[in-house]
């Protein structure tokens, strides 16, 4: 079970209140292989869950690379996309994921966000920041092609 509450706000308290959560995930790396920039977007699903024993939020998710965003999908909620931390805002969240909640994360890589120039072996890091202060990282990897 999940829920989304506000965007930022007077609800900050509620946030401290929440303790127990342990946000995990199986897999943490993921391979596209060989990807062409001509055949456009991949996407991949990190799936997370919430081993510990209450609640926790989900407080903010952000990319390596402005040629990655990511989708944070809890519960029928589908928050984002989030983009480079340091090139716009990346705004405060308060997503739940209850104890034994599951939510996932869907990475977009556009190939073809470099140019010519961005041929080749690339490597690239989603974070998840929740409350229990120990964030999550994602990374994916690719060696693309014209």
């Amino acid at each position: 079970m999940s829920r989304n509450q506000d965007n930022g706000g007077s609800n900050g308290a509620n946030l401290s209140a929440l303790s127990g959560g342990v946000l995990k995930a199986e897999e943490t790396n993921y391979d596209f292989g060989n990807i062409s920039m001509a055949a456009g977007k991949v996407k991949h699903l990190f799936s997370v869950k919430n081993t510990g024993t209450g609640a926790l939020a989900i407080t903010k998710v952000y990319t390596s690379c402005m040629c990655t965003s990511a989708m944070l999908i809890n519960g029928s909620e589908n928050i984002g996309p989030f983009g480079m931390a340091g090139h716009g805002f990346i705004p405060t969240i308060k997503s739940i994921v209850d104890t034994n909640g599951e939510a996932a994360l869907e990475i977009t890589f556009d190939p073809a966000a470099h140019g010519p120039a961005g041929v080749g072996k690339i490597a690239r890091t989603v974070t998840v920041e929740n409350t229990t202060g120990d964030p999550l990282e994602f990374n994916f990897s690719a060696f693309v092609t014209p």
